[in-house]
Parts: structure tokens; sequence; C-alpha cells
């Protein structure tokens, strides 16, 4: 039986910058690690989207992930975001991560080359031969331009590295032929915060949540209450924060969560993105600080 990395509520940890985007803010990231263990995060998930993986260093993903490691101590799960299209790269940048004692790997699949499916699986067996860390399928194909089939899913299971997948494609049938061909051979994780009840209901063991980095409590407490039946409660919490979540993809990730955090942290906490990416627009600030404030969270 393979172990199973974390249940419930993985935070898509956000990057901070200093304001000019230059450098990764350090202290920045270690209070947005301290708000996440006070509001019960159950995983930290480092250097994914969210985090804006594809511009940074390899040095500063290799200081995100020690300063994560370092704070958790063992007592919550962190999850290094290693992909590449690059097979070769996604080998070195999971060994790099692995050295810094993470709990876990989220290898998005291939962006750009387009492989086909036995390209899919040989991509993910050549890197989990390779490592001793469990990897977690990253299936994001509104990024990357490729969808992982559940037939493809099956095939990755039978490795023992291969624990999880994090299914951000949006289509439900595909997620239940995924289950029933996998069945206990694979974890599941909502990628996508709007579809965690149904996958939770269809077998999902929680969800790794962009909203998580602005109410990590409610997506704690929501999860928990889905994994034990309480369905009224959960999906209560739920639709209580549906508007939040959706504002959050108002314009690219995490250009709207990182605006919104940098509020709950008093602007302690820089809301800068880096190029290619650009500044939140007024009219969308205006609409997630109205939200934020109806939900008392400013």
């Amino acid at each position: 039986m393979k172990k199973t990395i974390f249940t419930g509520c993985a935070t898509a940890l956000i990057t901070p910058f200093t304001q000019d985007g230059k450098n990764v803010d350090i202290k920045g990231f270690e209070e947005l690690l301290e708000f996440q263990k006070e509001n019960h995060a159950d995983a930290f998930v480092v250097a994914g989207t969210t985090g804006e993986s594809p511009v940074l260093t390899a040095n500063e993903k290799q200081s995100l992930f020690s300063a994560a490691v370092n704070f958790s101590n063992g007592k919550i799960p962190v999850i290094a975001g290693t992909g590449s299209n690059n097979t070769e790269e996604a080998v070195r940048k999971s060994n790099a991560a692995e050295k810094e004692g993470v709990d876990g790997l989220l290898i998005v699949t291939p962006y750009y080359n387009k492989c086909t499916q036995e390209g899919i699986v040989k991509h993910y067996a050549y890197i989990a031969d390779r490592v001793s860390t469990p990897i977690i399928v990253y299936d994001v194909p509104s990024r990357t331009g490729v969808s992982v089939a559940p037939e493809t899913y099956k095939a990755l299971a039978e490795h023992k590295n291969i624990s999880a997948i994090k299914e951000a494609d949006p289509d439900m049938s595909k997620f239940l032929k995924t289950v029933e061909l996998c069945g206990s051979s694979l974890d599941y994780y909502s990628g996508n915060d709007d579809l965690t009840p149904s996958m939770m209901n269809a077998g999902a063991k929680g969800v790794i949540s962009v909203a998580s980095n602005i109410i990590p409590d409610r997506i704690h407490e929501m999860c928990k209450c889905l994994s034990e039946g309480e369905n009224e409660k959960g999906h209560g919490i739920f639709y209580s924060v549906l508007r939040l979540m959706n504002l959050l993809f108002c314009e690219v990730n995490p250009i709207p969560v990182k605006f919104a955090y940098s509020l709950l942290s008093g602007g302690t906490v820089s809301d800068a993105v880096r190029l290619p990416l650009t500044e939140l627009s007024e009219k969308n600030k205006e609409r997630i600080i109205e939200e934020l404030t109806k939900l008392n969270l400013v």
C-alpha cells in the first residue's frame, strides 16, 4: 500500500516577492507559513503554479523548499513543485528538492512539447525510477495542452513511487472513470477549488487549493466535513466562499490571490508578480476588497 502524503487541504502557496519583484521575500513566505499553520492547513505546496514556478530560479526554489521544510519540522507535509517539459530537468529538480527533505513531488505533465499518452507514461516512469519521494501527477490541460487519460493513470499507478493525482481537468466524467479504473492504487486530489465537493464525494482525499492562501481554516473544515460524511455542513462552507473562489480567478492565477493576501497581511507582504504577469486591474481590486469585507476577512 502506498503512503498517503496528506488528507484535506494543501495550500498551493504563493511566492512573496519584494515590491520590485526582483527577490523572493523569505520573511514574507515564513509569515505565510505561520498563517497557514495557525489556520490548520494540512499540507504546503511550494513552487507550483500558484507559486509562479516558471519565473523562479533554481536557487530561489531551493531556498523556498528549505524554508518550508525547516518551518514544518516534520509536522506538516511539504510538497515541492518540480515538474518540467524536459524529463531530465524534472529529475534534476526532483533530486534537488529531495535533498531538502520534502515529503512529496508535484510534477506537472509535459507542456509545450504536447507528447502522446505513451510519452506521458514514459516521462513519469523515467522520473519515478530516479526518485524515492512519492510523486503527485499534476494534470492541468488548460495550461499544458495535454490531458492525462484514465487508462494512462492506470498504467502510472503501477509504479511504486507514483502515489497520487492532482486533477485540474474539470471533466468529471474523466475523473469518475479514473477512480473506477485505478481504485485505491492512487490517491486523488482536486486541483480546482470549485470542484472539491464533487470530487471528494467521488473519492478524492482533499484539494490542492488556491483559496486556502486566504481561507485555510474554512477549506480545511470543509474538507474535514466532507471526508467525515457531514455533507450538509461541508456544502454550507463551500457555498459561503464560492464567490471568493471564483474571484480569485478573475484574472490569471496567482495575480488575484497575491493581491488578496497582501490585504490580509496588512501590506507586510507585497502583491508583486513577475512578468509576464501584471498587476491586478483596479476594477478587480475593488471586487476582491468587497468580497473580503463581506467575509469579515479585512
